[in-house]
């Protein structure tokens, strides 16, 4: 059912759209997922100019493209419900639009709306132009000292925003970090986030190399969790690979319980005192994010600049 409906998908022409403009900072009215307007919601895919796939997963694709009406560029993320049933993962995918769609902040991708057929459920996304960090630490191997502090404190100051919300993110790694058109961090993929008044959960998920001993042992958890993630994060961007990588799942497992941290020589000693601070076994051990844009490291070598509409909010 996928392959056809990906088939019927590509009949309706998808157009190169030309060169990119970056969204105006207001929206279209038919984007205003909680706007008053009777045009809430009553979106189909023939409002969208289609253009080329941006990324392809298990449950759909996520394309780039336009509003007809106002021309607003866009990532239309398309899944379908027979392959998200099958995986009985619905909870999941609403969870990711309710949590997605009330958080606005400038290193947080934006969900603006969505809308749903027969057969597929679209989410509207912001797009993010320069694509996948986990494809820039790829091409470079690892990154330098300034785009490292800036990409941490883009992060810090975003999770800050989530955790004031109660929003644990659980899944930071590069392939769920996107990048704007200033090379700016945008959260993405909040399918394994948490909503909870309490800020206190049970449940293993999120990538291997990057989950933190509580959630290996199975013991309750808190937002805590985001922050030995954020560790193993600058580690990875500074050296070209995770600190735990390991042969074996188990090896990672027995070195994440111990805390088995080896920095190499050409770590600078300021990042190796942030992520030393991050990687502690005891959750209330870690570096709290205020702490985190604090630290010298951060502050000497961090170059985030905000972009023009996030200035004029603060």
């Amino acid at each position: 059912e996928g392959k056809a409906a990906e088939e019927g998908y590509s009949e309706r022409g998808r157009k190169a759209l030309g060169s990119l403009t970056v969204p105006p900072p207001t929206l279209p009215p038919k984007l205003r997922l909680f706007s008053s307007s009777p045009l809430r919601r009553c979106l189909t895919i023939d409002d969208f100019e289609i253009g080329r796939p941006l990324g392809k997963g298990k449950f759909g694709n996520v394309y780039l493209a336009r509003l007809k009406e106002s021309h607003f560029i866009v990532a239309l993320k398309v899944l379908f419900k027979s392959q998200i049933e099958k995986e009985g993962l619905e909870h999941q995918l609403r969870r990711e639009i309710e949590i997605q769609a009330h958080l606005q902040h400038p290193n947080i991708l934006r969900l603006y709306n969505y809308f749903h057929d027969a057969r597929r459920v679209y989410l509207i996304l912001e797009y993010a132009p320069r694509g996948e960090l986990y494809k820039e630490l790829q091409k470079s191997e690892k990154l330098d000292e300034q785009r490292t502090a800036t990409i941490i404190e883009e992060l810090a100051d975003a999770l800050t925003y989530c955790h004031e919300k109660k929003v644990i993110h659980r899944d930071i790694k590069p392939e769920n970090l996107l990048l704007g058109f200033r090379g700016e961090v945008k959260i993405a993929d909040f399918g394994w986030s948490v909503h909870t008044p309490s800020l206190r959960r049970k449940t293993m998920c999120g990538t291997l190399d990057y989950l933190p001993p509580e959630m290996i042992e199975g013991r309750t958890y808190d937002e805590k969790v985001d922050l030995w993630c954020i560790g193993v994060l600058c580690y990875e961007l500074l050296v070209g690979y995770p600190p735990f990588e390991s042969t074996s799942h188990s090896e990672t497992y027995r070195r994440i319980l111990k805390v088995d941290v080896r920095f190499p020589l050409s770590m600078p000693l300021g990042a190796r005192d942030l992520i030393s601070k991050l990687l502690r076994y005891q959750p209330l051990e870690r570096l709290p994010l205020a702490q985190i844009l604090k630290h010298p490291w951060v502050q000497v070598h961090s170059r985030r600049v905000l972009p023009p509409c996030a200035q004029m909010a603060s």
